[in-house]
């Protein structure tokens, strides 16, 4: 959820060279955090209207409300959201997950609209909600592929019929990542709230996803100035060794806190400050620099993407992977027989 300039150049270049790998943005990270938090919290009171095939999307770029199908949502937000030459049963599990995300929001919307959203029940903004291609945006994206893409997309959402995820007969919170670190996270971990379905799993097959490592080298210079703009009082010593000590981790690898210099944050933020993949990471100071290695991509919560797609090459169907990753979560047939919230 980025600019759609940066995920299109970022997009094409992967489809050159390898499966494109796609993942929560941390500002979508920070959405899920807040929903999380918020709603599965407290109680609320609705009933869901019958008619759930339309969903109402602002264009936050003209202002404007658009009623689209919630059939055409779908194929655009798998597109946007997940590679298109994914596995079909990757594929449809990611089509489960974007109607279920677009159903949740929704049911927010009718319990407690935000002004923002000026009738909406979701924005095309992917800073703050889940991506989606208009088929304009997908056809200058996916260029002469569009229309294989297209089909493969379709037949992939058209198989999983309105089928959303539940729990405790509400739609869930369908997170899902890139590529996790060879586990999955609990939304406790990276969110502050437990929540019963978004518990870790194993991943392993992520190991062998192109996206599974990466490393980033900062000077002394460049490290001190990041963490100073964030927190101008921090206080270093003479020795850059010990700048950056972690201190705990969770059992998926996730880092808890860490010490700069004699000032304690989390792994999320440090994760935020200096712009990596994730937030399972080690630090190795060499030659005057910073050597900063990540595992995954993404925030880990939820389901795999690369994941999906390698247990879907081994045989799994949608309904096994969604599983997989939601423990204990159902698959209703029909957003329009379920009292959501209720």
């Amino acid at each position: 959820m980025k600019d759609l300039l940066k995920i299109a150049v970022v997009f094409a270049a992967l489809l050159i060279v390898m499966p494109m790998l796609v993942f929560l943005k941390p500002d979508e990270e920070e959405a899920a955090a807040e929903e999380i938090t918020t709603e599965t919290a407290a109680e609320s009171n609705i009933t869901t209207e019958k008619n759930n095939d339309v969903l109402k999307v602002l264009d936050f770029t003209s202002g404007q409300v658009h009623e689209i199908a919630m059939r055409d949502y779908v194929i655009g937000a798998v597109l946007a959201e997940m590679p298109a030459s994914y596995h079909e049963e990757a594929l449809k599990a990611q089509a489960v997950a974007a109607r279920t995300y677009a159903v949740r929001q929704r049911e927010k919307q009718r319990l407690a609209p935000d002004e923002l959203l000026m009738g909406a029940d979701i924005s095309n903004d992917s800073s703050r909600y889940q991506a989606y291609f208009t088929p304009e945006q997908a056809k200058a994206f996916y260029g002469d592929s569009y229309e294989a893409y297209y089909d493969i997309v379709s037949s992939a959402v058209d198989a999983t019929g309105d089928e959303v995820l539940i729990y405790n007969g509400e739609p869930i919170v369908a997170a899902f990542h890139s590529t996790s670190g060879g586990r999955t996270e609990s939304a406790e971990i990276v969110w502050g709230s437990a929540v019963e379905y978004l518990v870790p799993v194993e991943s392993t097959e992520d190991e062998n996803s192109p996206a599974y490592l990466d490393e980033k080298v900062f000077t002394e210079n460049e490290l001190s100035a990041r963490i100073e703009a964030e927190y101008p009082d921090a206080v270093f010593g003479d020795n850059p060794e010990k700048w950056i000590v972690i201190g705990d981790r969770s059992v998926s690898g996730t880092v808890i806190e860490v010490q700069l210099g004699d000032t304690a944050v989390s792994g999320t933020e440090f994760r935020r400050i200096f712009s990596l993949k994730s937030a399972n990471f080690e630090v190795e100071y060499s030659d005057e620099n910073f050597i900063i290695t990540t595992k995954g991509n993404g925030h880990g919560v939820g389901m795999s993407q690369y994941g999906a797609n390698a247990m879907a090459n081994e045989g799994a169907d949608y309904r096994e992977i969604l599983a997989h990753y939601y423990t204990g979560a159902e698959i209703a047939e029909s957003a329009a027989d379920i009292d959501f919230f209720g």
